[in-house]
């Protein structure tokens, strides 16, 4: 390269900044980039930024799984070098074992728990029914009714005298 194509790059790297490169493209279709590290013309020093081209433009079309786990280490730069397909192929059928040995293990422990408690081995839990909330004055006690009740037959004229009533409260 000559000596003014160079002075050119190296001036338009300061004013503009350096391009994003293409790192790689996942199975979905994103475009994951990377700007480089760069010193602005001021003489700031700007750190590599990584960020992904998603296929989908709305934010709200995205859902769980829409970017590989791998890649979105690398752009979190919790990795060094941007994922392989045979690594993130690798991941995903291990990923896969997994919620297959674990949807296994959970039928057998159900099983196994149906068995005992059939044979007596282990106590069914309790199922217990509290109405109410815990803050109520009620709470694990019988709730009040709302049908009206009396107490007519144990009433006695004169014998409930209100607070602050009674001759000695009023000195």
């Amino acid at each position: 390269m000559s000596r003014p194509w160079q002075a050119l790059r190296a001036l338009r790297l300061r004013l503009f900044g350096p391009d994003k490169e293409l790192v790689g493209t996942d199975q979905f279709g994103n475009k994951y980039y990377r700007v480089p590290k760069h010193e602005t013309r001021a003489g700031q020093m700007i750190p590599e930024r990584r960020f992904v081209e998603a296929i989908n433009s709305q934010a709200y079309q995205y859902e769980m799984g829409d970017f590989p786990t791998e890649w979105e280490a690398w752009i979190r730069k919790k990795r060094n070098d941007p994922p392989t397909t045979e690594e993130i192929l690798k991941n995903e059928k291990y990923r896969e074992e997994m919620k297959q040995k674990i949807k296994d293990i959970s039928e057998k422990d159900k099983l196994l728990q149906a068995k005992e408690y059939k044979e007596g081995l282990v106590a069914e839990p309790a199922h217990t029914h509290v109405k109410g909330h815990a803050s109520a004055p009620y709470y694990g006690k019988k709730e009040p009714s709302q049908d009206p009740t009396s107490t007519a037959n144990t009433f006695q004229p004169g014998s409930w005298m209100p607070p602050g009533s009674g001759s000695s409260h009023n000195k």
